[in-house]
Formats: structure tokens, sequence, C-alpha cells
């Protein structure tokens, strides 16, 4: 998720979830390669993140994999490379890449080509949508197109493009890929509880399931996942007190990352999540939007702390 899953953030998930498989934001590969300032943050990890994706996006491919080549230089390079074949932002979109690529499926193969001659032993998966609209429908031949290019995994939104993230998202569509598909596959789209995750992996009969939204305010849901389906036990939600404590957390994380300065506005995303049903939430909402200092924003935290004791 750009703009998420950044380095704050997948500490905030390691917190509680050791073993799963973690994915840095989405990075434009023709940002990577034009060295900008903005993408050293992207690219920072830590050990206790891996196994970690980097996930890139773009439609050239040269460029794709002159981007993995640059990833693959890293101090401690990728567990996995994802493409990302399947965001719906219009501006990611309208320059051809994410869920564009659904519609262009013969680039998107040489795509996964270009990576796999460059990527060695690193595995490649390819993350995808149902199709461009509901009248174009074509998860099942990409899928077949991506593993026959290379892909060794794949991740699967179970919404079309046209949808963004408004509906449902029909798990049931895929239910009958992994006839058909030998690398595993993952269901991605509404994965929000570990009853949805388990029912999820029922319906489609895929190898596990991508959470992406779903941690927003809740680092704690992985492992909550993790936990329901080994033992059948649901291990309680968080109060909104603890919510409040990994808000701060992360308000920290962002400032040590980014400086106070742009770490205040860039948290404004998460808060609505880490205060959700609390008492009049619109109010709080609005302060902690518009607060441009540090110290008034732990201020408003503590307030809301210390009103659910």
């Amino acid at each position: 998720m750009a703009g998420i899953t950044d380095l704050p953030y997948r500490q905030m998930i390691r917190m509680f979830s050791s073993n799963s498989l973690l994915t840095t934001e989405m990075i434009s590969s023709e940002m990577l390669m034009q060295n900008r300032k903005d993408g050293d943050k992207i690219l920072e990890n830590r050990e206790n993140e891996f196994p970690l994706v980097y996930q890139l996006s773009g439609h050239k491919p040269q460029m794709m994999a002159n981007a993995a080549k640059k990833l693959l230089k890293l101090e401690r390079k990728p567990s996995i490379i994802d493409i990302n074949m399947g965001c719906p932002v219009r501006k990611v979109v309208c320059g051809g890449d994410g869920s564009a690529l659904m519609r262009t499926p013969e680039l998107a193969s040489d795509i996964v080509k270009a990576l796999k001659d460059v990527l060695q032993e690193v595995p490649l998966s390819v993350k995808f949508r149902l199709g461009y609209t509901s009248a174009e429908i074509n998860f099942l031949e990409f899928a077949h197109l991506m593993q026959d290019s290379g892909a060794d995994a794949m991740t699967i939104h179970c919404r079309t493009r046209a949808q963004m993230y408004s509906g449902s998202a029909d798990w049931s569509k895929i239910s009958g890929i992994k006839k058909e598909i030998t690398v595993p596959v993952f269901a991605n789209g509404d994965v929000v509880s570990p009853q949805s995750a388990k029912e999820c992996l029922e319906i489609t009969g895929v190898d596990g399931v991508a959470i992406g939204r779903g941690t927003l305010g809740a680092p704690d849901l992985i492992h909550r996942i993790e936990h329901f389906l080994l033992t059948g036990e649901l291990l309680a939600e968080a109060g909104i007190s603890t919510k409040i404590k990994w808000a701060k957390q992360h308000l920290d994380a962002e400032v040590n990352l980014r400086g106070k300065k742009n770490a205040i506005p860039f948290m404004r995303k998460f808060y609505p999540y880490y205060i959700r049903g609390i008492q009049n939430a619109a109010a709080v909402r609005g302060k902690l939007m518009s607060a441009t200092d540090y110290n008034v924003i732990v201020e408003e935290l503590n307030q809301i702390s210390q009103q659910a004791l």
C-alpha cells in the first residue's frame, strides 16, 4: 500500500507477527531509476522485517529489470520481488502501470520475462485483479500467462479495477483457480478479521491470504489471524487504550524516520483507524488532523486514552 507500508508501519506489524511475509510500499521503477531522495526512505529496511517483499510498479520491461537489479544490490536484498499489476489509482493506471497492465497482457508477460532474466534465485510474484471492468474479467487467462511467463506466485485482489475498493471482494470468482494454476496463489480483498481470513481460504481454496487495509489501526491483526487458523482460538481485539499506545509508537517511529515537520502530516491518514469506535470520534479526528504541533497531538491522544479507562 503506497504511502502506508513504510518502515515504521512494518515494524508495528513485526511487534506481533515475527514470521509473516511483509511487503514494502509500491515502488515506482521510474522513480527508483531516477535516484530521487524520496525513494531512499522507501528502500529502508531492518533485519527483523525479513522475509520482506519489495513491490515494483511500471510498464517498461527493461526499466523494470534495471530497477530489480538495483534492489538486488541492497545490503539486505529482497526475499521476493512483486510486480504490482493491480493498483487501481487513476494516476497509476493513466501512466500504464498497475491495473492497466491487465489490458495489455503481452506487455505484462514481457515484464515478467524481463525480471526473471535478472532475478536468478530471488522469486518473482505478480499481483493483479479480477479484470479491468466487470465486462473484462480475465484473471484466469492472465494467471495462466503470468505462470507461463515465469511468475513463481501470484496474488489476486477479488475486485475489478472499476470497483476500486468499493463494494465487496468476490472471493467465489477465484474458487477454481487452484485446479489450473500450480504456483502459490494468494487471495486479497476484505480480509479484515480472523473469521474472514478463514472464510476466504475455505471459499477460494488458495494457498494463503494477503492482508492490506485491514491492518490499519490493528497491527496485531495478522498475528490474530495466524493464531486463529492454527488453534481455532479467537484472540480479543485491542481496546482503545492499547490502540492509542500504538498510535503514539507509530507517530514516534515516523518522527524518527522523517522528522517532525514531515511526520505530523504523514500520520494524519492513520489516526481515524486508531481512534475508531471512541465517543465523539469526528470531533477528536478533526483535532488530530488539524494539529501541527507534536506535543498537542500527544496530549490529545493521552486524553483519549484516559477517557477510555
